[in-house]
């Protein structure tokens, strides 16, 4: 009998923990914020379980969900031959409640049929989440652009040393260039390496280690590495004036944007050729959440 409410209670507590695994979600925070997060395994709701940089976890914030159920609506539009994929430094880039940043995107962008599928704060785990349920299914693009990690580095470097977290990044990267390939075979993935953050300058060792270990990952044709951080910072990680936000000193400015502009679209080019005169992308998105922005008001640019 004690065996057997010891086997109940034991099955009761495993089902509670796998249960929180999958509802588990990055701490709060709005689509724009890219840092603070979690180091790369955290532990889900202080049960002590593990959730490593490539399992698919979904965010439970409901503005997340509905943005999500946006980006499901742009990937069934179609007419995308660019498909912008990462977190907050992705997503600014293109988003209606960026204005400036998405009048670059567009001067840079247009003809080439680009889309932008980023959302703020994400993971690793959150991307993979996305991708594996519906937002590249049935996309079919000829070139996919990756920019994710800095939210799994966080800004902090663990005391015992960064090995682990760096191998846990590098796997979680591994694993969404994994199932992009599955989900759009054809279509050449150009991989960014993890761009500088000074909001605690520790941190660069940690990226530039992950950034190494991505390099690897890329055969120069499906898979392309691309890194343009010794334009956005020098030798030791210290960002050069005007490239990043002055504030989060994460967020890039439209210099900092037109730096990876410049690098990607020769590359686009070479794939793609030159832009045409007309763009058949779905219109961009924004944060559900965002208030409507009045035209001639300043661009949201730099700020949390």
């Amino acid at each position: 009998m004690k065996t057997r409410i010891f086997t109940i209670l034991l099955a009761a507590l495993t089902g509670g923990i796998a249960a929180s695994v999958s509802q588990a979600q990055t701490p709060a925070a709005t689509s724009g914020t890219a840092s603070p997060a979690p180091p790369a395994s955290f532990n889900v709701r202080g049960r002590g379980v593990v959730v490593h940089a490539d399992q698919p976890v979904s965010r439970t914030d409901q503005n997340s969900l509905t943005a999500h159920a946006q980006l499901l609506e742009k990937a069934k539009k179609g007419g995308i031959d660019i498909y912008f994929e990462g977190d907050s430094i992705m997503r600014r880039w293109g988003a209606t409640d960026y204005p400036d940043n998405l009048a670059n995107w567009k001067q840079n962008f247009f003809g080439w049929n680009a889309a932008d599928f980023g959302w703020g704060a994400d993971t690793t785990q959150n991307i993979l989440w996305r991708l594996s349920n519906g937002e590249l299914d049935g996309v079919n693009p000829k070139v996919i652009v990756l920019l994710a990690g800095t939210n799994n580095v966080g800004a902090f470097v663990p005391p015992g040393g960064d090995d682990a977290k760096v191998a846990d990044i590098t796997q979680g990267l591994q694993a969404i260039l994994d199932l992009m390939q599955k989900k759009a075979p054809a279509a050449v993935i150009i991989a960014l390496g993890i761009t500088p953050r000074n909001d605690n300058p520790a941190v660069m060792s940690t990226i530039n280690k992950i950034n190494g270990n991505l390099a690897k990952l890329a055969d120069g044709k499906k898979i392309r590495y691309l890194n343009v951080n010794d334009q956005l910072a020098d030798k030791d990680g210290k960002l050069f004036d005007g490239m990043m936000n002055a504030r989060d000193k994460l967020h890039p400015t439209l210099k900092g944007y037109q730096v990876l502009a410049d690098a990607l679209k020769p590359i686009f080019t070479e794939l793609l050729g030159p832009p045409a005169k007309e763009d058949r992308a779905p219109p961009p998105t924004g944060d559900p959440s965002a208030k409507a922005l009045i035209p001639t008001a300043p661009a949201a640019t730099g700020q949390f």
